[in-house]
């Protein structure tokens, strides 16, 4: 099978291709207008960590960091204008994916400033400001599923605005960022907004799922424990899957969609694979179920193209075994409450972190253009 057949394979079972990245060099280069053309990608997904790491890399950003020190740009407004500029120019390459799916791919997504996760109220007046400056109704705003993100979602979706919900582990957590999207989308039609126009995502995180249960499966280091390395992740999202199958099946988003709204996709997000021991490709391979969207690095991108494999069946009918995987880890000592709540305070740690290091990229740059 070639590498076009493979992923036009995967989007054919109703898995959308998104790339986990975004830089000016790849806007500018043609590689974005590329995988849209012969990679199916059909969206895109940003995060603090990729603008920090494609301010450092690249010489792309020169011309507009000189213009913003010559204006005498705080870093905060810099980094607003830079990151605006390169989602702008992604929206419009994605325009007519937009258009021919009319609005449920094609979209690019921009992350809130992460240390504002715990406070509901700033996080939905810079949803409000992001969404205003970008000014494309192909936009995802990203916000945090911590418990002050969860009325930040309401609140910026009753706004009219579409989101892209992120750092979810749970299921709990995802049962209560679906009914959280419900209550937007209602406020949002009550407000007078056209619902039909508003999008949103669940971004479920896979491998580092299963790289904190890993460890603490080894660290027990009994036959049992041990023999349910890699298990976790695959098996979340099973679960994840069932819960969205439900809630997307009531009779309280019967209403909704009779009213133009759409659907809430699962997204698989942290699909690269961290564990050398797994094959490169299992977080798109074992994922492959319909309306759902995969967003991967470049690199798990083109692994997939070059050798990976589709097997719907093994995700089909597959709730009640994931169930199990969790049973089996909690009987072997696996404190899941713990696990979970671990990997949201250090996903928002690690944004909060890249969100830094961005702020001293642009300083940097800025104190050193002559």
């Amino acid at each position: 099978m070639s590498t076009h057949e493979r992923l036009a394979a995967l989007s054919a079972a109703g898995v959308s291709i998104w790339l986990d990245d975004l830089s000016r060099e790849r806007l500018r280069s043609g590689d974005l207008t590329e995988l849209i053309e012969n990679y199916y990608v059909v969206g895109v997904t940003t995060n603090p960590s990729i603008f920090a790491t494609a301010l450092s890399n690249g010489a792309a950003y020169d011309q507009q960091v000189r213009e913003l020190a010559r204006r005498g740009t705080d870093i905060t407004s810099a980094i607003r204008e830079i990151t605006v500029a390169d989602v702008q120019h992604a929206c419009d390459l994605f325009s007519d994916t937009y258009k021919a799916t009319n609005g449920l791919d094609g979209r690019v997504s921009l992350e809130v400033d992460p240390t504002l996760a715990r406070d509901s109220d700033a996080t939905v007046a810079q949803a409000c400001d992001l969404w205003k400056a970008v000014d494309r109704p192909n936009l995802l705003i990203k916000i945090p599923a911590t418990e002050q993100g969860l009325p930040a979602i309401v609140a910026t979706l009753a706004e009219g605005i579409s989101v892209n919900v992120t750092l979810i582990f749970s299921v709990e957590r995802y049962e209560l960022v679906m009914d959280a999207y419900l209550d937007g989308i209602e406020q949002a039609a009550a407000n007078g907004h056209d619902i039909s126009r508003i999008a949103s995502v669940a971004s479920f995180f896979v491998s580092r799922v299963d790289t904190e249960i890993d460890k603490r499966l080894e660290a027990i280091g009994s036959d049992a424990a041990m023999a349910l390395r890699g298990k976790a992740g695959i098996a979340n999202c099973r679960l994840a899957y069932a819960a969205y199958e439900k809630v997307f099946s009531s009779d309280r988003w019967k209403a909704l969609k009779a009213g133009g709204a759409l659907p809430q996709r699962p997204l698989w997000a942290s699909t690269g694979v961290k564990n050398p021991d797994y094959p490169d490709t299992r977080y798109v391979s074992e994922l492959v179920v319909p309306h759902t969207v995969n967003t991967m690095p470049e690199k798990t991108l083109r692994a997939f193209a070059d050798h990976g494999t589709i097997d719907s069946d093994r995700f089909t009918g597959s709730a009640e075994q994931a169930r199990q995987v969790f049973t089996d880890l909690e009987t072997a000592g696996v404190d899941l409450t713990d696990v979970f709540l671990t990997l949201e305070n250090d996903g928002v740690k690690k944004f909060e972190n890249s969100w830094s290091e961005l702020q001293s990229s642009v300083r940097d740059q800025l104190a050193n253009i002559h």
